[in-house]
C-alpha cells in the first residue's frame, strides 16, 4: 500500500478517485437504515425468501438498474440487479444471501432458541440510534443492504462502467435442508446461488458479503454425518428380566467421546485462516409419548466442517475411524456412520484481482497492512462461486460490540450498526468501481493477455 492515509481513497488514481467519491456521496446513514429495516421487516427464512427477492427486486429496479425476481419455486426466490459495462472490462458480482437463520415464529424457534422470542428473533426492525436489531438484521440483511446501497449509488452516480456489475442475493444461503412444509429438500446450502449461476448469472469475479472486518479468500466446507446407534427395544416392566441394552444411554457415550474427538480434529487440521470444527446438533430416538419402553435405534446429526483440500471422502474416512475406535473400546457399541451431506471448502488464489483490490481497499481504510482474519470455521456461499470457477472473496462488518444490550450469537446475527454499514459500503464501491471500470486485460482475467503489472494494478 502507498501511503498510509485512511481515507479509504488512496491507492486510486484521479479518475477513479473521482468515480468513488461521487457514489460515496449516495451513500448516507439515513438510506441504509431505511434499506436494512425494509429487509428485515420482510420475513425470509429458508425456503421462504420469494416475497423479500421481491421487495429487493423492486427496490433496485426504481433506482434505474435492471432488476429481476428469479423464481426458484412458489416460495423461494432470487433477485438479482445488473449495471450494464461497454463489454470491455470484467464482469463483478457483489453477492450477499437473504434467508435468515431462524424463522421468527414461536412454533418452530421455540424451545430451540430459548424459552421465549426476545425482539431481536423476529422479523420487524427495532432503532437504537446507531444500531438496527430484528431477525437478520446484520446477517445477512443487513450485508444484503450494503450491496443493495453500493449498486444504487454507482448507479446514480453514473460511473462510466467497462465490465458489468450485478448486484445478486441469494435464497437458501443458511446451513439447513428444507423446512416442514417444503416440496424439495435442497432449500439450504447455497441452492440459491447455484441456481443463479445455473440459469445464467455469471462473472469473472465475485465478493461476498458476510461478517468479519477482513477479506477472506477461502474458508471451511462442511460434511453431515448421521450415526445410528442400535440397542434393544424393550419394556421398563422386564428390563430385570429380558436382555437390556438402552440405545440412548449408548448414544450418551457415543456424543461424549465425538465432543473431546472434535477438539483433536480441530487441532489437526487448523492451517491458514481455518479452525475446522464440528458439533452434535441433534438427537432422535424413541417415543415421548410412550415412556415406557426404549428405542432399538437412537440417531445422531453430526455437522464436521472440513479444511481447503480436504475432500468429503477423506473426512468421512477419518471420522468413520473415530467411531471405530470407540466401537473397538466399547465392547458391544453398535454404531453406524452414513455422510448425508457435502459442500467442499475452497480458496481463491491471492494473486488474483479480486483478492487484490479488496485488500487494497481495506488497507486505505485502515492505514496498515491488511490483517487476516484466523480460526475461522464458517461456511457460505462463497464456496459454492469459487466452487464454480469465480474467483470469490468474502468481506463484512465486524459483529456489533458496543450495545445497550448483552451481544451473544443471536445478537450477533441481529444487531448492526450504521455506521460499519457505511463503512462497508464504500468498501464494496471502491473495489467495484476499481474493478469494472478497467479492461479484463488490465485485471488479468482469465483468457486475456498478460497479468496486470504493479503499477496498473489495485495500488495504483
Amino acid at each position: 500500500m502507498s501511503g498510509d492515509h485512511r481515507d479509504g481513497l488512496s491507492g486510486l488514481d484521479d479518475r477513479r478517485r473521482a468515480w468513488v467519491g461521487e457514489a460515496w456521496r449516495h451513500v448516507t446513514d439515513e438510506r441504509l437504515r431505511e434499506l436494512v429495516v425494509g429487509l428485515v421487516g420482510i420475513p425470509s427464512p429458508t425456503g421462504d425468501e420469494r416475497p423479500l427477492a421481491e421487495h429487493i427486486a423492486a427496490t433496485l429496479g426504481s433506482a434505474g438498474l435492471h432488476a429481476v425476481c428469479q423464481p426458484i419455486d412458489a416460495r423461494q426466490a432470487n433477485a438479482w440487479a445488473r449495471l450494464e459495462g461497454d463489454g470491455t472490462g470484467p464482469d463483478l458480482m457483489l453477492y450477499a444471501p437473504i434467508d435468515t437463520l431462524t424463522v421468527g415464529d414461536e412454533r418452530e424457534d421455540l424451545p430451540w432458541v430459548g424459552p421465549d422470542l426476545r425482539e431481536d428473533m423476529r422479523p420487524g426492525a427495532t432503532v437504537y440510534d446507531d444500531l438496527v436489531t430484528g431477525l437478520g438484521a446484520s446477517n445477512p440483511k443487513g450485508h444484503a443492504a450494503c450491496v443493495m446501497m453500493a449498486a444504487e449509488a454507482i448507479a446514480l452516480a453514473g460511473v462510466p462502467l467497462r465490465g458489468n456489475l450485478v448486484a445478486a442475493f441469494g435464497a437458501g444461503g443458511m446451513p439447513t435442508n428444507a423446512r416442514p412444509g417444503s416440496d424439495r429438500r435442497n432449500t439450504g446450502h447455497g441452492a440459491g446461488c447455484s441456481f443463479l449461476l445455473e440459469q445464467g448469472v455469471w462473472t469473472d469475479y465475485a465478493l461476498i458479503a458476510k461478517p468479519g472486518w477482513t477479506v477472506s479468500w477461502d474458508e471451511v466446507g462442511l460434511v453431515w454425518f448421521e450415526v445410528t446407534v442400535h440397542g434393544t427395544h424393550t419394556y421398563v416392566g422386564s428390563r430385570h428380566r429380558l436382555p437390556y441394552d438402552n440405545a440412548i444411554r449408548r448414544a450418551g457415550e457415543v456424543v461424549r467421546h465425538l465432543e473431546e474427538w472434535f477438539a483433536d480434529y480441530a487441532g489437526r487440521h487448523t492451517a491458514g485462516t481455518v479452525a475446522p470444527q464440528g458439533i452434535v446438533s441433534s438427537i432422535r430416538g424413541g417415543w415421548p409419548r410412550m415412556a415406557a419402553v426404549t428405542t432399538a435405534v437412537c440417531s445422531l446429526r453430526v455437522d464436521l466442517r472440513i479444511a481447503p483440500g480436504t475432500t468429503p471422502v477423506q473426512a468421512k474416512r477419518e471420522f468413520t475411524t473415530a467411531v471405530e475406535e470407540l466401537k473397538r473400546s466399547l465392547p458391544g457399541l453398535d454404531a453406524t456412520v452414513e455422510m448425508i451431506l457435502a459442500v467442499p471448502g475452497t480458496t481463491t488464489d491471492r494473486e488474483s484481482w479480486i483478492f487484490r483490490s479488496a485488500v487494497a481497499g481495506w488497507e486505505s481504510f485502515e492505514g496498515r497492512p491488511h490483517e487476516a482474519g484466523r480460526g475461522n470455521s464458517g461456511a457460505t456461499d462463497a464456496n459454492i462461486l469459487r466452487g464454480r470457477g469465480i474467483p470469490t472473496v468474502r468481506v463484512g462488518m465486524p459483529k456489533v460490540a458496543d450495545a445497550p444490550f448483552d451481544i451473544d450469537f443471536a445478537r450477533g446475527m441481529n444487531t448492526v450498526s450504521v455506521r460499519e454499514m457505511r463503512k462497508l459500503t464504500r468498501h464494496l464501491i471502491r473495489t467495484a468501481v476499481d474493478t469494472v471500470t478497467r479492461t479484463r486485460a488490465e485485471c488479468g482475467s482469465p483468457g486475456e493477455s498478460g497479468p496486470v503489472t504493479e503499477e496498473e494494478g489495485a495500488t495504483a
